[in-house]
Protein backbone atom coordinates (compact mmCIF):
# COMPACT_ATOMS: atom_id res chain seq x y z
CA UNK A 1 0.00 0.00 0.00
CA UNK A 2 1.41 3.59 -0.69
CA UNK A 3 0.19 6.85 -0.39
CA UNK A 4 0.21 8.58 -4.33
CA UNK A 5 0.10 12.33 -4.43
CA UNK A 6 -0.57 13.50 -8.43
CA UNK A 7 1.21 16.48 -9.63
CA UNK A 8 3.92 15.73 -6.76
CA UNK A 9 6.10 18.17 -8.16
CA UNK A 10 3.96 21.17 -8.24
CA UNK A 11 3.51 24.00 -5.53
CA UNK A 12 1.17 22.31 -3.67
CA UNK A 13 2.27 18.67 -4.37
CA UNK A 14 5.74 19.38 -3.53
CA UNK A 15 4.34 20.75 -0.02
CA UNK A 16 2.41 17.71 0.68
CA UNK A 17 4.94 15.37 -0.11
CA UNK A 18 8.03 17.15 1.96
CA UNK A 19 4.81 16.95 4.57
CA UNK A 20 4.49 13.44 4.74
CA UNK A 21 8.31 12.56 4.45
CA UNK A 22 8.00 13.91 7.86
CA UNK A 23 5.15 11.06 8.84
CA UNK A 24 5.45 8.04 6.89
CA UNK A 25 9.00 6.28 5.25
CA UNK A 26 9.61 7.52 1.90
CA UNK A 27 9.11 4.05 0.32
CA UNK A 28 5.58 4.35 1.72
CA UNK A 29 4.67 7.50 -0.72
CA UNK A 30 4.26 7.84 -4.73
CA UNK A 31 5.07 10.80 -6.45
CA UNK A 32 3.38 10.90 -9.53
CA UNK A 33 5.46 13.27 -11.80
CA UNK A 34 4.96 14.18 -15.53
CA UNK A 35 9.07 15.05 -15.52
CA UNK A 36 11.05 12.56 -13.97
CA UNK A 37 14.00 15.16 -13.84
CA UNK A 38 12.15 17.48 -12.06
CA UNK A 39 11.21 15.12 -9.05
CA UNK A 40 15.05 13.68 -8.67
CA UNK A 41 15.69 15.11 -5.59
CA UNK A 42 12.34 13.20 -4.07
CA UNK A 43 13.63 10.06 -5.67
CA UNK A 44 17.18 10.40 -3.73
CA UNK A 45 15.53 10.90 -0.86
CA UNK A 46 13.68 7.45 -1.48
CA UNK A 47 9.91 8.81 -2.74
CA UNK A 48 9.13 6.31 -5.35
CA UNK A 49 8.29 7.89 -8.84
CA UNK A 50 5.35 7.44 -11.15
CA UNK A 51 5.46 9.19 -14.83
CA UNK A 52 2.07 9.72 -16.01
CA UNK A 53 0.20 12.66 -17.65
CA UNK A 54 -3.63 13.21 -17.08
CA UNK A 55 -3.45 13.82 -21.05
CA UNK A 56 -2.61 9.92 -21.59
CA UNK A 57 -4.64 7.87 -19.78
CA UNK A 58 -2.70 4.75 -20.51
CA UNK A 59 -0.08 6.01 -18.36
CA UNK A 60 -1.99 5.44 -15.09
CA UNK A 61 -2.98 1.92 -16.11
CA UNK A 62 -1.80 -0.28 -13.34
CA UNK A 63 -0.32 2.50 -11.72
CA UNK A 64 -2.29 2.28 -8.33
CA UNK A 65 -2.66 -0.91 -6.26
CA UNK A 66 -5.68 -1.97 -4.04
CA UNK A 67 -5.91 -0.42 -0.46
CA UNK A 68 -3.75 3.18 -2.02
CA UNK A 69 -4.71 6.35 -1.14
CA UNK A 70 -4.91 8.61 -3.68
CA UNK A 71 -4.74 12.49 -3.48
CA UNK A 72 -5.97 14.29 -6.57
CA UNK A 73 -4.22 17.50 -7.08
CA UNK A 74 -6.78 19.26 -9.37
CA UNK A 75 -5.02 20.06 -12.48
CA UNK A 76 -4.02 23.53 -14.03
CA UNK A 77 -4.16 22.96 -17.84
CA UNK A 78 -7.61 25.25 -18.35
CA UNK A 79 -7.65 25.05 -21.85
CA UNK A 80 -7.35 20.99 -21.81
CA UNK A 81 -10.50 19.88 -20.57
CA UNK A 82 -9.54 19.63 -16.59
CA UNK A 83 -12.78 17.45 -15.78
CA UNK A 84 -11.69 14.59 -18.61
CA UNK A 85 -7.80 14.45 -17.18
CA UNK A 86 -9.44 14.36 -13.52
CA UNK A 87 -11.83 11.38 -14.98
CA UNK A 88 -8.53 9.33 -16.06
CA UNK A 89 -7.36 9.35 -12.69
CA UNK A 90 -10.75 8.61 -10.98
CA UNK A 91 -11.17 6.05 -13.09
CA UNK A 92 -8.10 4.53 -12.79
CA UNK A 93 -8.29 4.65 -8.94
CA UNK A 94 -11.50 2.80 -9.50
CA UNK A 95 -10.15 0.19 -11.43
CA UNK A 96 -7.61 -0.64 -8.96
CA UNK A 97 -9.57 -0.49 -5.74
CA UNK A 98 -8.17 2.21 -4.16
CA UNK A 99 -8.86 2.99 -0.07
CA UNK A 100 -9.52 6.68 -0.55
CA UNK A 101 -9.36 9.08 -3.56
CA UNK A 102 -9.12 12.50 -1.93
CA UNK A 103 -9.53 15.72 -4.07
CA UNK A 104 -8.35 19.33 -4.03
CA UNK A 105 -11.38 20.96 -5.29
CA UNK A 106 -13.29 24.58 -4.62
CA UNK A 107 -15.03 26.44 -1.83
CA UNK A 108 -18.67 25.28 -2.22
CA UNK A 109 -19.80 28.81 -2.00
CA UNK A 110 -18.07 30.01 -5.17
CA UNK A 111 -20.36 30.69 -8.30
CA UNK A 112 -17.26 32.01 -10.52
CA UNK A 113 -16.63 29.97 -13.61
CA UNK A 114 -13.38 28.85 -11.52
CA UNK A 115 -15.15 26.62 -9.61
CA UNK A 116 -17.42 24.48 -12.51
CA UNK A 117 -14.81 21.96 -13.29
CA UNK A 118 -13.92 21.48 -9.60
CA UNK A 119 -17.71 20.44 -9.52
CA UNK A 120 -18.11 18.36 -12.56
CA UNK A 121 -14.77 16.37 -11.30
CA UNK A 122 -16.68 16.14 -7.72
CA UNK A 123 -19.58 14.61 -9.56
CA UNK A 124 -17.77 12.45 -11.48
CA UNK A 125 -15.96 11.21 -8.10
CA UNK A 126 -18.85 10.29 -6.43
CA UNK A 127 -20.79 8.76 -8.86
CA UNK A 128 -17.51 6.52 -9.11
CA UNK A 129 -18.00 4.47 -5.78
CA UNK A 130 -14.77 5.23 -5.01
CA UNK A 131 -14.04 6.27 -1.18
CA UNK A 132 -13.55 9.82 -0.73
CA UNK A 133 -13.02 12.89 0.48
CA UNK A 134 -13.06 16.34 -1.11
CA UNK A 135 -10.72 19.48 -0.06
CA UNK A 136 -12.95 22.01 -1.08
CA UNK A 137 -9.46 24.78 -0.90
CA UNK A 138 -10.06 28.48 -0.66
CA UNK A 139 -7.82 30.88 -1.72
CA UNK A 140 -4.08 30.91 -0.93
CA UNK A 141 -2.03 33.48 0.08
CA UNK A 142 0.34 32.99 -2.50
CA UNK A 143 -1.85 33.79 -5.11
CA UNK A 144 -1.21 37.58 -4.45
CA UNK A 145 2.26 37.43 -2.33
CA UNK A 146 3.69 35.23 -5.15
CA UNK A 147 3.04 38.30 -7.61
CA UNK A 148 4.62 41.04 -5.56
CA UNK A 149 6.50 42.79 -8.54
CA UNK A 150 3.99 44.78 -10.03
CA UNK A 151 2.72 45.98 -7.01
CA UNK A 152 6.02 47.16 -5.49
CA UNK A 153 6.50 48.69 -8.93
CA UNK A 154 3.48 50.63 -9.36
CA UNK A 155 2.98 51.09 -5.42
CA UNK A 156 -0.78 50.02 -5.98
CA UNK A 157 -2.73 46.57 -5.08
CA UNK A 158 -4.89 46.67 -8.58
CA UNK A 159 -7.97 44.20 -8.47
CA UNK A 160 -11.86 44.09 -9.38
CA UNK A 161 -12.98 42.44 -5.45
CA UNK A 162 -14.07 46.13 -4.44
CA UNK A 163 -14.65 46.00 -0.72
CA UNK A 164 -14.41 42.13 -0.40
CA UNK A 165 -12.47 39.75 1.81
CA UNK A 166 -10.68 36.39 1.63
CA UNK A 167 -10.53 33.90 4.17
CA UNK A 168 -7.15 32.56 2.28
CA UNK A 169 -4.62 30.80 3.88
CA UNK A 170 -0.91 29.30 2.91
CA UNK A 171 -0.67 26.38 0.83
CA UNK A 172 2.03 24.55 3.12
CA UNK A 173 -1.90 24.57 5.69
CA UNK A 174 -3.53 23.23 2.25
CA UNK A 175 -0.98 20.66 2.38
CA UNK A 176 -1.19 20.26 5.95
CA UNK A 177 -4.81 19.27 6.11
CA UNK A 178 -4.70 16.95 3.32
CA UNK A 179 -1.83 14.56 4.79
CA UNK A 180 -3.91 14.68 8.04
CA UNK A 181 -6.57 13.00 5.88
CA UNK A 182 -4.19 10.36 4.08
CA UNK A 183 -2.76 9.63 7.04
CA UNK A 184 -5.39 9.64 9.10
CA UNK A 185 -8.32 7.75 9.91
CA UNK A 186 -12.23 8.03 9.19
CA UNK A 187 -12.57 10.65 6.42
CA UNK A 188 -14.21 8.61 3.75
CA UNK A 189 -17.11 10.36 2.08
CA UNK A 190 -16.49 13.45 3.78
CA UNK A 191 -16.69 17.34 2.59
CA UNK A 192 -14.11 19.86 4.05
CA UNK A 193 -14.59 23.64 3.65
CA UNK A 194 -10.78 24.65 4.16
CA UNK A 195 -9.88 28.75 4.17
CA UNK A 196 -8.02 30.96 7.06
CA UNK A 197 -9.26 31.29 10.13
CA UNK A 198 -9.47 34.90 9.51
CA UNK A 199 -11.30 37.10 6.49
CA UNK A 200 -9.14 40.35 5.30
CA UNK A 201 -9.39 42.92 2.38
CA UNK A 202 -7.23 44.18 0.04
CA UNK A 203 -7.28 47.56 1.59
CA UNK A 204 -5.75 45.81 4.46
CA UNK A 205 -3.56 43.89 2.10
CA UNK A 206 -2.01 47.22 1.04
CA UNK A 207 -1.65 48.58 4.34
CA UNK A 208 0.04 45.30 5.60
CA UNK A 209 2.35 46.08 2.65
CA UNK A 210 3.34 49.42 3.43
CA UNK A 211 3.73 48.83 6.34
CA UNK A 212 6.31 45.96 5.79
CA UNK A 213 8.34 47.76 3.19
CA UNK A 214 8.33 51.54 4.34
CA UNK A 215 6.60 52.50 1.08
CA UNK A 216 2.92 54.09 0.78
CA UNK A 217 1.05 51.20 -0.92
CA UNK A 218 -2.57 51.69 -2.50
CA UNK A 219 -5.26 49.71 -3.11
CA UNK A 220 -7.19 50.91 -6.53
CA UNK A 221 -10.43 48.66 -7.46
CA UNK A 222 -11.20 48.52 -10.83
CA UNK A 223 -14.03 47.19 -12.89
CA UNK A 224 -14.01 43.61 -13.65
CA UNK A 225 -13.47 44.71 -17.35
CA UNK A 226 -10.55 46.83 -16.87
CA UNK A 227 -9.29 43.90 -14.86
CA UNK A 228 -9.23 41.61 -17.34
CA UNK A 229 -7.12 43.67 -20.17
CA UNK A 230 -4.29 44.67 -17.24
CA UNK A 231 -4.30 40.94 -16.83
CA UNK A 232 -4.41 40.07 -20.71
CA UNK A 233 -1.69 43.70 -20.64
CA UNK A 234 0.16 41.70 -18.86
CA UNK A 235 0.36 38.83 -21.21
CA UNK A 236 -2.45 36.17 -19.46
CA UNK A 237 -4.02 34.71 -21.76
CA UNK A 238 -7.84 36.48 -22.46
CA UNK A 239 -9.83 33.34 -21.16
CA UNK A 240 -7.43 32.27 -17.88
CA UNK A 241 -8.03 36.49 -17.44
CA UNK A 242 -11.34 36.59 -17.36
CA UNK A 243 -11.98 33.36 -14.78
CA UNK A 244 -9.37 35.17 -12.43
CA UNK A 245 -11.79 38.67 -13.12
CA UNK A 246 -14.76 36.13 -12.32
CA UNK A 247 -12.93 35.26 -8.91
CA UNK A 248 -12.92 38.39 -7.93
CA UNK A 249 -16.48 39.24 -8.07
CA UNK A 250 -17.01 36.18 -6.37
CA UNK A 251 -14.49 38.13 -3.79
CA UNK A 252 -16.91 41.28 -3.37
CA UNK A 253 -20.02 38.95 -3.26
CA UNK A 254 -18.13 37.28 -0.20
CA UNK A 255 -18.18 34.01 -1.56
CA UNK A 256 -14.55 33.24 -0.26
CA UNK A 257 -14.58 35.12 2.69
CA UNK A 258 -16.47 31.62 4.80
CA UNK A 259 -14.53 30.85 7.82
CA UNK A 260 -15.71 27.04 8.31
CA UNK A 261 -12.47 26.58 10.88
CA UNK A 262 -12.01 22.97 8.81
CA UNK A 263 -8.55 23.80 8.18
CA UNK A 264 -7.23 24.51 11.72
CA UNK A 265 -9.08 21.69 12.94
CA UNK A 266 -7.92 19.29 10.87
CA UNK A 267 -3.92 20.21 10.83
CA UNK A 268 -4.79 20.96 14.24
CA UNK A 269 -3.08 24.58 14.78
CA UNK A 270 -4.15 27.93 13.39
CA UNK A 271 -3.96 28.88 9.67
CA UNK A 272 -0.93 31.29 8.18
CA UNK A 273 -1.55 34.93 8.88
CA UNK A 274 -1.43 36.76 5.28
CA UNK A 275 0.92 39.18 7.45
CA UNK A 276 3.11 36.00 7.84
CA UNK A 277 3.29 35.02 4.05
CA UNK A 278 3.51 38.75 3.09
CA UNK A 279 7.08 38.92 4.84
CA UNK A 280 7.91 35.29 3.55
CA UNK A 281 7.61 36.66 0.16
CA UNK A 282 9.26 40.51 0.81
CA UNK A 283 12.46 38.04 2.63
CA UNK A 284 12.63 36.07 -1.43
Amino acid sequence: MSIVVTGATGHLGRHVVEQLLEKLPAEEITAVVRDESKAADLAARGVRLAVADYNTPETFDGLFAAGDKVLLISGNEFDKGRVGQHRVVIDAAAAAGVSLLAYTSAPGSLTAALADDHRATEDVLLASGVPYTLLRNGWYHENYTENLAPVLAHDAVVQAAGEGRIASAARADYAAAAVAVLTGEGHENKTYELSGDEAWGFAEYAAELSRQTGKEIVYNSVSPEAFTSILTGAGLPEGFAGILAGVDVSIEKGELAVTSGDLSRLTGRPTTPIAEAVAAALKG
